[in-house]
Parts: structure tokens; C-alpha cells; sequence
């Protein structure tokens, strides 16, 4: 249990710092190359935060375990617009000089329904798990998604906004980051992915619990990170619109990832019942407070998002593995999904 905690939290962390090089590194690249600052924001930054999600999901879905991965990604959606937005506002109103997150509303409009409509069609193919045809079709709609954020884009970013460009790019240094932040990602997504499921098994919970808690909540530190510098900064659209793109990334890129390397039935149904429900009804919340201010003014309404995510971790608990018809992951299972460490503690058995 201290070795699969060590290796949660290790990766996790690991998970954290090299998503946020890739994110820099990345941005920093594009925009050396000419890319368009709302491409950078719209696919570079979005695609890097979701990283962490993408690999987490998509290793447990290629090694059989489709809760994992889907649990990832209901509890990363939930994080994002209740903790990550949460916590950017406290940031924004009460650290900075009392400013709020104030959004325009073809923002919200633009990317809010793209992202509810995401989570929605989600929320519908994932009733009876994931199969390959709905990778497909939720591919489909990703890029339908991109097409539809970058075409006449809602909010045109300066480049300041992506990253500071106060002094030269050193282009062959900003490789250098990019590819060790995604290797970081990649360690760090399997080290997550080998703690959770050896947690999971221990413990008796089914890992798509973990991957709602404990996986989803690491996986979104990029975000929470993101989100922080950019209130910060003063620049809520950016901060909206990293929130509620990384939402769509998740709802649709990463689900198609997961339904089309490792396309099954769910065994935990409170993923499919309750736990999504609850990320459908964050979504749809979230929004409709924003919409209806032009954005968060008011401390409380942060304080509030961060309770909302406070409150709904307990109903995502599908009981005991027993009581819920769970099984809890054997010994195969987990062997099949992470390598397992040898007891004279010599190094990794190969499974």
C-alpha cells in the first residue's frame, strides 16, 4: 500500500510539472513558428492540459480497465468547472486586487454550448461503456468541436495572454522542454496509473472510484495550474476558455481514445448513473452562473463551485465493491495493467 501510494503521488506530481512544460514549451514553439495565438490556445494549450487525461485514460483502457479511464474522465470534468473555476475565482477576487472573472458572453456561448454538448453526447454513448463505432463517432465530433471553436474564434487572444513574449524564443531550448515535459507525462500518467489500480485492488474500492477522486483531481492539476496564472493575469476569457475546451478535449478526444484502444462494458454503474449525471448537471450549473453575470463577481460564487466539488465527491461512491455488484480488480487484473514489484525489492517483475 506505501509503494502504490508512493507511486500515486509521485506521479501525480511528475504528471503536474511535465504537463506544464509541455504546455510552455508547445506555446512557446507555435508561436516562434507564426501559429495564430487562438490556435495555441484553442488546440496547443487545450490538447497539453488534457495530456495527462488522455494517457491516464487511454494506458488503463489499453490494459482492460475501462472504469479507470472513464472514471478519469467524468471526475476531471467535474474538477475542472467546480475546483479549478473555484479556486481561479477566489484567486481573481479576493488576491488580486478585487477583480473578477468577468467572460464575454460570445465566449460563453461559443465554447460554454460546445462543451455542454460534448459532456452531453458522452453522458449518452457511455450508458452501455465504450465501443470502437463510438470512438468513431466521438472523434467525429471533436473535430466538428474544433472546427466549430476556431472558425470566426469568439475571443482573439494576444500572444501575451498565451505566453510571455517579453524576450527571444530559443527555439531548439523550447524542444528540449516540450519533449521532456511530454516524457514526464507519459512516466508520470503510467506511475498514476500503477498506484491507483494497486490502491484500488487494496483497498476494495473499483478503480473507476479512484479514477474519479484521486486520478481525475492529479490529472487536473494542469488546469488548476493554468487556470491560477490567468486570473491572475487578469484574462478570464482565457481562463474560461481553457476550462471549458479542456472539458470538450475530455468529453470527446480522450472518450475516443479510451472506446478505441480498449472499447468494453463498465462494470461500475454509478459511472454511468449518478457520476455522470452529476457532470452534466456541473456543467450545465457552472455555465448558467457564469451566464448570468457576465462572468463570477461575487466571492461566494467561487466559494461556492469549490463546495460543489467538496460535497459531490461522496455520491460519486458506489458503496462496496460487494454491495454495488463491483468487483474489486484481481491480482491478473492488476498484474495486466502494471508491472509488479518484486517482493525481495530487486526491481519490477515483468506481468
Amino acid at each position: 500500500m506505501t509503494l502504490a501510494a508512493v507511486f500515486l503521488a509521485g506521479g501525480l506530481l511528475v504528471l503536474a510539472v511535465g504537463a506544464d512544460q509541455l504546455v510552455v514549451g508547445a506555446s512557446r514553439l507555435a508561436f516562434a513558428r507564426g501559429i495564430s495565438p487562438i490556435v495555441i490556445g484553442a488546440l496547443v494549450i487545450g490538447f497539453g492540459t488534457s495530456a495527462p487525461e488522455m494517457l491516464v485514460s487511454g494506458l488503463a483502457a489499453a490494459d482492460g480497465d475501462v472504469d479507470l479511464g472513464v472514471g478519469n474522465i467524468v471526475g476531471s470534468n467535474v474538477a475542472n468547472l467546480s475546483l479549478v473555476l473555484g479556486v481561479s475565482a477566489l484567486v481573481a477576487v479576493l488576491a488580486v486586487g478585487g477583480r473578477h472573472i468577468r467572460v464575454a458572453n460570445s465566449t460563453l456561448w461559443r465554447e460554454g454550448t460546445v462543451s455542454i454538448a460534448a459532456a452531453l453526447l458522452f453522458w449518452l454513448l457511455v450508458q452501455d461503456g465504450l465501443e470502437r463505432w463510438e470512438g468513431i463517432v466521438l472523434l467525429a465530433a471533436f473535430v466538428l468541436a474544433m472546427a466549430v471553436i476556431l472558425w470566426r474564434p469568439a475571443h482573439v487572444a494576444d500572444a501575451a495572454e498565451v505566453l510571455p513574449t517579453d524576450k527571444p524564443i530559443n527555439q531548439p531550448s523550447e524542444l528540449v522542454r516540450t519533449v521532456l515535459g511530454l516524457a514526464a507525462t507519459v512516466v508520470g500518467a503510467q506511475l498514476a496509473v500503477t498506484g491507483a489500480v494497486d490502491i484500488a485492488h487494496e483497498v476494495g474500492l473499483g478503480s473507476g472510484f479512484v479514477g474519479l477522486s484521486l486520478v481525475a483531481f492529479g490529472t487536473s492539476l494542469p488546469e488548476l495550474i493554468t487556470g491560477v496564472q490567468a486570473a491572475r493575469r487578469g484574462e478570464a476569457d482565457l481562463l474560461v476558455g481553457n476550462i471549458l475546451g479542456s472539458n470538450t478535449f475530455n468529453s470527446l478526444l480522450v472518450s475516443a481514445v479510451v472506446a478505441l484502444v480498449g472499447p468494453g462494458p463498465l462494470v461500475d454503474g454509478n459511472l454511468s448513473g449518478l457520476a455522470v449525471w452529476i457532470m452534466v448537471g456541473i456543467s450545465v450549473s457552472a455555465w448558467l452562473l457564469m451566464f448570468g453575470g457576465d462572468g463570477l463577481q461575487r466571492w461566494w460564487e467561487g466559494a461556492f463551485l469549490l463546495a460543489v466539488y467538496l460535497v459531490s465527491m461522496p455520491f460519486l461512491i458506489s458503496g462496496s465493491p460487494d454491495e454495488a455488484g463491483i468487483a474489486a480488480p484481481s491480482e491478473t487484473a492488476v498484474e495486466a495493467v502494471v508491472p509488479v514489484w518484486d517482493a525481495d525489492g530487486l526491481g519490477f517483475d515483468s506481468a
